[in-house]
């Protein structure tokens, strides 16, 4: 998607900037010089991060009825990632500049420095375009070295020898397939069975970067939903899906809407994974309001995508303060690689008995990165100064939103702010709710729209006669006077998205 000058108004520092002052986010133990690759969230960060992930609860969680959320341990044994090949395969391509010492992301290095894929190359191929192009260290303009692979995963040692070997859990999908026959039994043994994780993974990143984009530490939500393999092609719910369009990129790296029962035709992808192609999609759409002309779903290569993935489509995002698209998801059909490896090593059979068949069950992943969706989100909603009006804001959906509410007393004196005072205690009862009772109302309204609030209400002078009070909407400044009596109607209705 072409972008120009005119039309990006923010940046990445701009987004910083802001998260800094007003509490999204910052650098992880700031006061010790800060720790590369790992970000604290402020209490308004940590407010804005809980509501996409209840909101990713909500959505994902109800697309079947035997679907659940588990929480695994963030550590797990060595054996468990020698079943998931990651100790032999979660590598990242790196090479060490010869004059500072730093790493760096080899096919990143390349990607950046010429403008091609470079990600699925061979050692060789990267050492090969790094030495034809003459790409130096991007730090001290050094010369490089070879290319080489480096585990990702933070090895642990455990007990009073430190003889028992450990890792931080790098995806979080694997304690769902270490617990699938533990809760496979407890749920029933029914199939589709669908296992959701909210939870931490790591990464020993070379070059983190972007902010939230790539950490060493971040919140991963995912769904595995288990299957019959041989159903694949069969959906309970198709027609909810089958004319919905799907934002999908071209080979000509164009974006085309495309209807999902068009793909099951030209490109025989199957109608369960299109269901729940179809489901990610419009948990990003239709539930966080990110607008279609940003959004794309990208098939990936069989160079690109994990050997064990039959089918791979990312999530991606285009984000103005970074001038490109950003992978914010992916749906991924790991078809039984992961169980079968447990099986192997633990010794533990992962077969099942299902409506007279023993087989082992098929997965498909529906991802989605928490860190990487609220950047995207703050990049997306923010708005600029404007000579109307002179600050920077968030245009958060109400749901998403820190808080859904403010209320204002208009002066500190006078009665005024013991009314404020019930009001919000009322509000607060079922909606995110904050007081404010500092400073002139414009100020508050401007520190209110900084956070995303979509509405304050004002409590005056007016209120203590006639009982009602101003609700300010953000989005468009315009007010609405309304009985106290009819508050939480009118409060479930602007919530809603319902016009008036």
């Amino acid at each position: 998607m072409a972008k120009n000058s005119e039309e990006v108004h923010v940046t990445e520092d701009n987004l910083y900037e802001i998260a800094r002052r007003r509490g999204f986010f910052y650098i992880g133990n700031e006061i010790y010089g800060g720790l590369t690759g790992f970000y604290d969230y402020g209490n308004i960060g940590t407010m804005l991060k809980r509501n996409i992930e209840n909101l990713w609860r909500r959505h994902f969680l109800n697309l079947g009825e035997n679907f659940s959320e588990i929480e695994p341990s963030n550590v797990m044994p060595e054996k468990a990632f020698v079943a998931s090949g990651h100790i032999k395969n979660f590598v990242d391509p790196s090479v060490k500049c010869k004059k500072c010492g730093a790493w760096h992301r080899a096919d990143q290095l390349i990607e950046k420095s010429l403008g091609i894929k470079a990600e699925g190359k061979s050692q060789e191929e990267l050492t090969k375009l790094i030495k034809e192009h003459k790409i130096r260290c991007d730090k001290c303009r050094g010369e490089l070295g070879e290319v080489r692979v480096l585990n990702m995963m933070f090895q642990i040692k455990m007990g009073s020898e430190g003889d028992t070997v450990a890792y931080l859990r790098p995806e979080t999908a694997q304690g769902v397939y270490v617990n699938f026959i533990r809760q496979f039994n407890v749920m029933r043994s029914r199939l589709p069975m669908g296992l959701g994780i909210v939870g931490k993974a790591f990464r020993n990143e070379i070059s983190p970067r972007q902010l939230l984009i790539r950490q060493r530490e971040f919140t991963q939500a995912e769904l595995q939903v288990f299957f019959d393999p041989s159903k694949v092609d069969e959906c309970d719910n198709w027609d909810e899906v089958k004319d919905y369009g799907l934002m999908i990129m071209e080979k000509d790296g164009k974006t085309k809407k495309r209807k999902c029962s068009e793909l099951a035709k030209s490109e025989g992808l199957p109608k369960f994974y299109l269901y729940n192609l179809a489901k990610s999609q419009e948990f990003f759409i239709g539930v966080l309001k990110f607008t279609e002309e940003k959004f794309r779903l990208r098939r990936l290569s069989e160079e690109e995508k994990a050997f064990y993935n039959k089918i791979h489509f990312d999530a991606e995002v285009f984000l103005d303060s970074l001038g490109e698209y950003k992978e914010v998801g992916g749906i991924h059909y790991r078809t039984d690689h992961d169980l079968l490896g447990h099986q192997e090593v633990s010794k533990k059979s992962h077969s099942i008995s299902h409506e007279g068949r023993n087989f082992v069950p098929h997965v498909i992943e529906l991802t989605v990165g928490i860190d990487r969706t609220f950047y995207a989100a703050m990049d997306l909603f923010y708005k600029p100064a404007t000579e109307e009006r002179d600050w920077e804001w968030f245009a958060f959906p109400p749901e998403m939103a820190p808080y859904a509410f403010a209320v204002f007393p208009l002066m500190g004196k006078d009665g005024l702010p013991e009314l404020a005072d019930k009001v919000y205690r009322m509000m607060k009862k079922g909606y995110g709710t904050v007081y404010d009772g500092s400073g002139s109302i414009g100020r508050r309204y401007a520190r209110a729209d900084e956070i995303g609030i979509p509405f304050a209400i004002t409590i005056d002078y007016d209120s203590l006669k006639d009982n009602a009070v101003t609700i300010r909407k953000r989005d468009d400044t315009k007010q609405t006077r309304v009985k106290i009596s009819d508050l939480e109607k009118e409060a479930e209705r602007l919530c809603s998205g319902e016009s008036r």
